[in-house]
């Protein structure tokens, strides 16, 4: 039974559970007289949530437990010998794992039989032809200690799914039958369902806590392994960017800073005056009406793809600065520029300019306005002179939102601005940046052991490292601003 299906069967009980500890309640106060401490509902609440949460999280805890002990029981069965040179253990494990899918494909498929698996073997048997009818294919012969791990592998998970499945669904309905029977009119039916929510809401936050440790954890220690076999001082200090999977690489990470810096100040000149300007007419000069149209047009800037930004580059802006900028003044013949990336880049943050700064105008209190015109002021003289210096710090905080938005952005930098590390000041040369160049090194049939793959960890790193400030720094002054006015 597939986990799946294991959650729709909980869910299942969790329903009746529910109904029936309702009616518990309600037959017991009639019986007993007696006022009920919760309302009927809480009582059933109770007993779906005890059916529900522990046997869910149960489940949770096995399926992501369960791959790391067969994995670690199964991979003593692979000799050394039985990995490629050049190959790491982890990669035939991944062999592993394909196979084992395979076979169940393969199963399920009626082209073999539980019986006939276990006599299987790999020297003596057709193994890449039965895998490659179900889609599995394999790059050469399967040795037979490779093929051995396979069928272990996938007997320990079958196994493992059974006492996963018996033991959830046993745990649910025992505490179901459990709260089932503790239901009285003086349960505080109220205290334990609040308290179960209460949970659930820190679990959740703490899942997102510790999903940030884990990415933070894995940049970091890939980042270690590649600093074990690339100096650090020519990584960060290099002003070459050439790697070479044949060895020899140069990795400096100088040319693709300077790309993502230029690329994203570009951007920031476009959208930060549009975007200001918008939100003080917005906020100042815009009636309900027109507000009320015209702000959630600007803001479908903000959900366009990033892909379809990149192809308006690539087929619109990037020819026409070619044919009427570049080419007529001598600076490039190419369609691909930082230019093009960066107009188009700052075109995509205009929202994210535009809408905070607009609420930040607008917690403005109306008080210094009023103040402004009883002194005599215009409209622009308070704007320019009460109005904007009050929202600076708000203001500035949006601005390092959107940076950082840019600087993380990939797919209007590849279509747009090229792949070309250099160090230029000449904003009709393709460029390139960080995210870009990560992509590229992780795309394809890579080794992992490798510094021109371990680097895109370094990278990663790094650019983590730039938007964690950035964002930090916005946060702050906004914050800071947020007290000054509340």
């Amino acid at each position: 039974m597939n986990a799946g299906i294991i959650i729709l069967v909980v869910a299942v009980i969790a329903a009746f559970g529910f109904i029936l500890g309702r009616r518990r309640a309600l037959s017991l106060a009639a019986t007993s007289g007696k006022k009920l401490h919760s309302l009927p509902g809480y009582y059933g609440q109770t007993v779906a949530l005890f059916a529900a949460v522990p046997s869910l999280f149960v489940l949770i805890v096995w399926l992501l437990g369960q791959p790391l002990l067969i994995e670690s029981s199964v991979s003593g069965m692979i000799p050394d010998s039985a990995i490629p040179d050049g190959g790491a253990r982890s990669l035939v494990m991944a062999d592993v794992r394909r196979i084992a899918e395979g076979l169940d494909a393969v199963l399920a498929k009626g082209g073999l039989e539980e019986s006939e698996l276990s006599s299987m073997r790999a020297d003596f048997t057709n193994v890449r032809t039965r895998l490659a009818d179900v889609g599995v294919a394999l790059g050469s012969e399967v040795p037979t200690e490779v093929f051995e791990a396979a069928k272990a592998y996938r007997q320990d998970a079958k196994t493992g799914n059974l006492v996963m499945t018996g033991l959830v669904l046993a745990l649910s309905v025992g505490l179901a039958l459990w709260a089932y029977r503790r239901i009285s009119p003086q349960l505080r039916a109220r205290n334990v369902s609040e308290s179960f929510v209460k949970s659930l809401l820190v679990a959740a936050s703490t899942i997102a806590i510790l999903t940030t440790i884990g990415i933070v954890a894995s940049l970091v220690f890939e980042t270690y392994s590649f600093f074990k076999i690339y100096p650090a001082s020519e990584f960060f200090f290099s002003s070459v960017w050439n790697p070479q999977f044949r060895g020899g690489s140069e990795l400096g990470i100088l040319p693709l800073l300077w790309g993502t810096f230029y690329i994203s100040l570009i951007a920031l000149i476009v959208a930060v005056p549009l975007g200001l300007m918008i939100a003080i007419y917005m906020a100042e000069y815009a009636g309900p009406t027109v507000r009320s149209v015209v702000k959630p047009a600007i803001e479908v800037l903000a959900g366009i793809p990033t892909i379809v930004y990149g192809l308006f580059a690539l087929v619109t802006v990037g020819p026409f600065l070619r044919d009427w900028f570049a080419q007529p003044l001598g600076l490039g013949t190419s369609s691909s520029s930082v230019l093009t990336a960066g107009i188009v880049m700052g075109i995509m943050i205009i929202p994210f300019v535009s809408s905070l700064s607009d609420d930040i105008i607008n917690a403005v209190p109306q008080a210094l306005r009023d103040g402004a015109y009883a002194l005599g002021a215009t409209q622009s003289e308070t704007i320019k002179q009460v109005v904007m210096p009050a929202a600076l710090p708000g203001i500035v905080g949006a601005v390092l939102l959107a940076a950082s938005r840019a600087i993380g952005e990939t797919m209007i930098v590849v279509l747009g601005a090229g792949a070309s590390a250099k160090l230029s000041l000449n904003p009709f040369e393709a460029m390139t940046t960080v995210t870009v160049k990560i992509v590229s090194q992780l795309t394809g049939d890579t080794e992992f052991a490798s510094p021109e793959t371990l680097v895109a960890f370094a990278l990663g790193l790094t650019l983590f490292v730039l938007t964690l400030g950035l964002n930090v720094l916005a946060l702050y002054i906004v914050r800071k601003y947020r007290e000054q006015y509340e």
